[in-house]
């Protein structure tokens, strides 16, 4: 926007103007020019436009208090009329720090923060005392800029004038150093710190957790003396991203007691938990305070709470809160498809697919993870090949490491092991031990031992000490009665100290949740369990049940191997689940590991003879029971 009127080059001499000619307006229409004055001065968008403005307002005799002095700050900030606003800023007598900080402020909450760092220089450059709304300002932009460099230096202004003793300055620092990574300049700021309030406390704890120490930010959270829901929120949100669930549900029910009421980022937190640890009951119960507290618009609490059904087995409530989302994000639509597919249901898994297309929504590479999973679950090549190839092709996705995992995942399982190994070969970033996992996996199920020995040598190369692999490698030479092979197995884990991890269990009972372990008789109702088992092995074994011993990797008797396989710990927590709940209600079960070949069709067989609907989630996917036959179809 430019004005007819000539540049001003004097302040306080501004040359004269034949206004009423230039506007077209007669000497009768003065009123009409300050009314367009009036209007003018809040719209210029440079020194340039400020100046003509300025010489108009004189002309017209418009006082300068008219001028939006925010606006000149802003105009003139980073230009070589900073002189110029500031002169603008003397004669109205106004002091001029509050409309720089303005100037900082608003910088700092733009795409460019930089310019905050920038004015501040030009402040200096220029006499402008700062204060410590000054600083506050420039901190912000050099946190969001993670700039330790210019930090140090507004530190040192800082203590050089005296501010150090300004617990909210105090706080920035401590939070731009552990920003920055420089954790340990934090810590001892923090220590220094002649007071903290409960801001200088979560800063450290929320930093410490970001940077995965839980354990010291444990320490601290207890130290505290005042403890906010951000406190309790942080702490949570921490054992939730290190892989503690149980304790983070553990600080919720603590929290709980204490009389904090959880805002909305303590409900994703503590729905996350319940996700990992299957505790449905609890999530159920945020479910309901969510929808109390008004919370129920909050997509993020939405797309976790279907996770959280998902994960617990939940197919029905996952739907519904999906059907009251308005406008369903990508994360919503993947989190439905992701859901889907570990279910075993992999039509409705690509049905949504076509419909969040059909919506306008563009997937991301999370949802092909998604959709190759749901193909891999039920043996879909053709589309699973499809989909592989339209996410770089329709939609500019380059593959990751998890895309190629669930490609050769879907090849192993089908049994197409040598194109499995041959996009290995072609993949352009180094394979994973996931990715030979797969590889493994398939060899299992197809009884190729030259091919798990080609597998077994990269993995122990990538992942010497996981035990899985060595506890797959001897199953597959089990079965084909390699007992030499399954002792030089063992004899390997033993020299690695390796132990094959046990089969590990858990039901939910009235809220209560039950842990089995495999062969454990120690729980205070084993001989009961054992009792019904009994019972139960006459009808399976009239149903046609003969148990699967070639899943022990054991070389003994067959009765023996027998008693092993029937103290397996998804068979003891199922036992459980019928003697202590309701006639008809679902049972859900937890597992650490993959359920067994004998587990799976023991399983199918009881759901048929109690007529229960048994749900299990293992350490790759849903089985859920029912009637006799299992939702995956016995493709796993």
């Amino acid at each position: 926007m430019v004005f007819p009127l000539p540049i001003v080059s004097s302040l306080r001499m501004p040359p004269p103007l034949d206004i009423e000619e230039r506007c077209g307006l007669r000497s009768s229409s003065k009123s009409i020019i300050e009314t367009l004055t009036t209007e003018l001065v809040h719209k210029f968008k440079s020194p340039f436009e400020l100046k003509q403005l300025h010489s108009l307002a004189i002309t017209t005799g418009t006082p300068l208090s008219v001028f939006p002095l925010s606006r000149v700050a802003s105009v003139c900030a980073l230009t070589p009329s900073f002189p110029y606003a500031q002169q603008i800023f003397e004669q109205v007598e106004e002091t001029e720090t509050f409309f720089w900080n303005c100037c900082l402020r608003d910088f700092a909450k733009s795409d460019a923060p930089f310019d905050t760092i920038l004015l501040f220089y030009q402040l200096r450059r220029h006499n402008v005392c700062p204060d410590s709304f000054t600083f506050s300002y420039v901190l912000k932009a050099c946190v969001q800029l993670l700039d330790n460099f210019h930090g140090r230096t507004i530190h040192a202004f800082i203590e050089k004038l005296g501010l150090q003793s300004n617990i909210v300055l105090q706080n920035k620092i401590v939070h731009l150093y552990a920003s920055c990574g420089d954790v340990s300049h934090a810590v001892l700021l923090f220590h220094k710190m002649l007071q903290r309030d409960v801001v200088s406390w979560n800063t450290m704890v929320t930093q410490l957790v970001k940077r995965g120490d839980v354990d010291s930010a444990y320490e601290l959270f207890k130290q505290m003396p005042v403890k906010n829901v951000r406190s309790w929120t942080a702490m949570i949100s921490g054992f939730v991203q290190c892989g503690k669930p149980k304790e983070a549900i553990n600080m919720f029910t603590k929290m709980e007691e204490e009389g904090v009421k959880a805002n909305e980022v303590t409900v994703v937190a503590v729905l996350a938990a319940c996700a990992d640890l299957g505790a449905l009951d609890l999530g159920s119960r945020i479910h309901e305070h969510s929808n109390k507290s008004r919370f129920q618009r909050n997509i993020h609490i939405c797309n976790t709470l279907i996770d959280m059904y998902m994960k617990c087995g939940c197919l029905k409530d996952a739907h519904e809160v999906f059907g009251s989302i308005k406008e369903p994000t990508v994360i919503s639509w993947s989190a439905m498809i992701q859901g889907l597919a570990i279910h075993g249901q992999a039509e409705q898994a690509l049905e949504f697919f076509s419909k969040m297309v059909q919506t306008g929504v563009r997937p991301n590479g999370v949802t092909f993870v998604g959709l190759l999973h749901a193909c891999s679950h039920i043996g879909l090549i053709n589309e699973g090949r499809a989909y592989f190839c339209s996410m770089t092709r329709d939609y500019g996705i380059i593959p990751s490491i998890e895309h190629y995992g669930c490609m050769v995942d879907l090849l192993s399982r089908a049994g197409l092991l040598q194109e499995a190994r041959e996009l290995i070969k072609k993949m352009p970033i180094r394979p994973n031990s996931a990715v030979w996992g797969a590889v493994l996996g398939g060899c299992k199920v197809h009884k190729n031992i030259e091919m798990a020995e080609v597998a077994i040598e990269h993995l122990l190369e990538l992942d010497p000490y996981n035990d899985g692999y060595y506890v797959v490698l001897a199953n597959i030479y089990a079965e084909a009665k390699r007992w030499e092979d399954v002792a030089r197995v063992r004899k390997l884990m033993t020299s690695r100290g390796l132990r094959k991890t046990l089969g590990c269990s858990w039901v939910n009972v009235n809220g209560v949740v039950h842990e089995f372990v495999a062969g454990d008789e120690s729980h205070p109702q084993s001989q009961e369990i054992f009792a019904v088992w009994d019972k139960l092995l006459i009808s399976m074994r009239l149903n046609g049940y003969v148990p699967n011993t070639t899943v022990v990797l054991l070389d003994m008797e067959e009765r023996e191997k027998e008693k092993f396989l029937f103290s397996h710990s998804e068979k003891l927590a199922l036992v459980f689940g019928l003697i202590n709940m309701k006639p008809g209600e679902t049972i859900r079960i937890f597992k650490n590991l993959r359920v067994c070949e004998d587990c799976h069709t023991a399983l199918k067989l009881i759901s048929g003879i109690v007529h229960r609907e048994v749900v299990v989630r293992d350490r790759n996917r849903f089985h859920c029971f029912k009637d006799g036959s299992c939702s995956c179809g016995d493709y796993w």
